[in-house]
């Protein structure tokens, strides 16, 4: 497994890499979802390059950069394990050179939900994916759905720019009681992850009311808020019903999606699920 740099480096090695190339932005503090992406690379790929790149610019100001739990030696180890054949792993000068301030502007997408909670973060991450995907030029692209405006922000900028890259979503994987897996469930105590399974059961009993034929989405997302307010240890970012190609409020069209955002001590996480 090659482990490469810069971006002139990158170039080079593109150059020798059989097609076609799939590339996995990643931020370092792999767990099990980020292996999922991984194998679901290796089945049509003929080249798997992954990015280790703690961008600083998609953290804001009191979020949790110095101390994400990255571990550049153990994220290696798993990538080899999981027959990564590359990995681009710059520095932030080599991303952000001296003078560089251009950025990527997603659009309203980008001042929605995450976006509104975050300011700026659509923009950043936006803006980081274009630089890997310049560096890695690679034929496919994987995300997971468990960051589902992430992954509608990155079709976007796949679509528009364009770079000719296909976008390929893989699903949510979760722990035995339904958890999304993510990094940062490092930092939950015990008592902490089980009252992070507030998250899961709310979108889980939006989708049972769905299934049952409920379609008013202030009693959808009413049903998800009650269920994480019942949990004294989780702060309610936002629940919502939403139209999976916009990110606006849910009004009849096909495939919604539900979503929240709960913060568990000091810990933030997301998760959504399809209603239909």
């Amino acid at each position: 497994m090659q482990v490469i740099e810069t971006v002139a480096s990158m170039c080079d090695a593109r150059a020798s890499l059989a097609s076609p190339v799939a590339v996995v932005p990643t931020l370092g503090g792999l767990h099990a979802g980020h292996v999922a992406l991984f194998h679901a690379a290796r089945e049509r790929a003929g080249s798997v390059i992954v990015t280790l790149f703690l961008n600083p610019t998609q953290f804001g100001e009191n979020e949790d950069l110095d101390s994400y739990p990255a571990d550049r030696e153990r994220d290696l180890d798993i990538m080899r394990e999981a027959g990564v054949d590359a990995v681009f792993a710059p520095s932030v000068g080599e991303m952000y050179p001296p003078g560089d301030t251009f950025s990527i502007d997603p659009g309203p997408i980008g001042d929605c939900l995450e976006g509104a909670q975050r300011p700026g973060h659509f923009r950043a991450v936006a803006t980081v994916v274009a630089k890997l995907f310049n560096a890695t030029r690679p034929n496919l692209t994987y995300f997971g759905e468990k960051d589902a405006q992430q992954l509608e922000v990155v079709r976007r900028l796949a679509r528009d720019m364009p770079f000719g890259i296909e976008v390929v979503p893989v699903p949510t994987v979760r722990d035995e009681r339904g958890l999304a897996l993510s990094s940062r469930l490092a930092y939950l105590s015990d008592a902490e992850r089980s009252a992070a399974e507030c998250v899961y059961a709310s979108l889980c009993t939006t989708r049972d009311m769905w299934a049952a034929g409920e379609r008013s989405t202030s009693t959808l997302e009413s049903a998800m808020r009650a269920v994480i307010e019942s949990e004294p240890l989780a702060t309610l970012g936002y629940a919502a019903v939403v139209d999976p190609g916009t990110f606006e409020s849910w009004n009849n069209g096909a495939n919604p999606l539900a979503l929240a955002a709960v913060v568990i001590g000091t810990t933030r996480l997301i998760d959504n699920i399809r209603l239909n």
